[in-house]
């Protein structure tokens, strides 16, 4: 029983340490692994955004240092990521609306530079490998150049759909992927589009199921595949969560025997959750990850910090394989360039100091102890719509469980020939590790 670990987190009192000692009330719930499994986990991560690495740099340099080691360092008691996001070019965090190659009819992209991302991303990216050297790295644009869309805009609009202009487009995620390489980064996947149901104020492009199959079948995957370019191509990210999207993206691209074979997996945000149930029904073995937490308000509740932990038990118990954060470090108040405060894990304050929100130890409490390789355990009883639980490589159980009572629960879990009995604290989120 010595070896039982349990840390325990609630809105007074972050990540504290419980001696484990079995609970005797009768009073109890029942939980309990049934021996099947599902997923692997591949790990947890956030997005590299240029707001979070202005926001960084307004601390010192030691400071700087500490955070970069509690998001990245394995060898810290932080975060431990190492599956991550960053943008093509411009997102809704940037410091300003940009693309690697603006220049009218450039279709051999002739002018295409990640110059644009020098004096922000590439600094904070390059600051996260250097401590987590083969971390996995997924990138998806936001829009493609003005260019080559209707109307010539970031902000909403489309992607003008003929062949000399996909054939550029395509060739703009291989150039971008190679720019990426020559500077020591290994861009692992492509998600073609993000959020491709919705034009917004920030840069946008909507998508069709049909454009997807075509740019996917015809254009960027063979192009890859020519280059020797070993980056998988996903379907993503993808945001609504009706049965017509379901089966106008997910249905008809996995029945496409050409754009199917080049798609490596897919991932979903915001409403795409509810896409995910139908995707694991059908394709129970189709590659899927969560690719954006929904960001909140700026407040850093722990009100909305309980709905982050739903949004996780929700998205790996239909199978995601990573779970990725949006922005991992903001400014005081997390307000980006078009108006909208949202939440982060860490808030540099005004004063030049920072504060760990409640968000960053709902992560902790899934990133620190489920390591890369876990699998998820499929769980029994009544306490299972609070709890997930994973069997690491190293054998070692990991029970997350969420009280979310104004009263202590007890809770008697059951693993194989092993029986355990933890007083969860009131409205509290719990990492247990046997």
């Amino acid at each position: 029983m010595s070896s039982i670990k349990w840390f325990s987190t609630t809105e007074n009192e972050y990540w504290k340490e419980i001696e484990y000692k079995p609970s005797d009330n009768t009073n109890k719930t029942t939980l309990g692994t049934t021996g099947a499994v599902d997923q692997t986990i591949d790990g947890f991560g956030g997005c590299f955004n240029e707001l979070g690495q202005i926001a960084l740099e307004k601390l010192p340099e030691s400071d700087r240092e500490k955070i970069l080691d509690l998001l990245f360092d394995p060898n810290e008691d932080g975060l431990r990521f190492n599956y991550c996001r960053t943008p093509m070019g411009a997102s809704d965090y940037a410091e300003r609306w940009y693309s690697y190659n603006e220049t009218e009819e450039d279709y051999a992209m002739e002018n295409f530079s990640i110059d644009g991302d020098r004096k922000y991303l590439l600094p904070y990216i390059k600051a996260a490998l250097k401590r987590k050297p083969d971390m996995k790295l997924f990138a998806s644009p936001w829009s493609p150049p003005t260019w080559m869309k209707f109307p010539k805009a970031y902000n909403f609009g489309t992607l003008n759909w003929n062949e000399k202009n996909l054939k550029a487009y395509a060739l703009y995620f291989a150039k971008y992927v190679e720019a990426y390489k020559k500077e020591g980064i290994k861009i692992d996947q492509v998600h073609i589009q993000n959020e491709p149901f919705s034009d917004q104020k920030f840069p946008s492009c909507k998508w069709t199921g049909e454009q997807f199959i075509d740019f996917i079948g015809n254009y960027i995957g063979p192009l890859f595949e020519e280059k020797g370019i070993d980056t998988d191509i996903f379907l993503g990210t993808l945001n609504s969560g009706i049965i017509e999207s379901f089966n106008g993206y997910v249905n008809a691209l996995m029945h496409d025997k050409k754009a199917s074979k080049y798609t490596k997996g897919m991932s979903f945000q915001w409403a795409g959750k509810n896409m995910l149930p139908l995707a694991k029904a059908s394709f129970p073995d189709l590659y899927t990850i969560q690719s954006e937490n929904e960001c909140g308000d700026g407040w850093n509740s722990w009100g909305y910090a309980l709905y982050v932990y739903s949004l996780f038990r929700h998205y790996l118990n239909y199978g995601v394989r990573a779970y990725v954060y949006w922005n991992m470090i903001l400014s005081e108040g997390g307000m980006s360039t078009w108006g909208w405060r949202q939440n982060s894990m860490i808030t540099v304050e005004d004063n030049g100091t920072y504060k760990l929100n409640p968000e960053f130890y709902i992560m902790k409490h899934f990133s620190r102890y489920v390591a890369p390789g876990a699998v998820r355990l499929e769980l029994a009883g009544r306490w299972t719509s609070n709890s997930i639980a994973f069997r690491n490589t190293d054998g070692s159980i990991v029970l997350i469980a969420q009280n979310p009572f104004k009263e202590a629960q007890t809770v008697e879990f059951t693993h194989e020939a092993n029986t355990y009995s933890f007083e969860l604290p009131a409205d509290s989120v719990n990492t247990i590790i046997l």
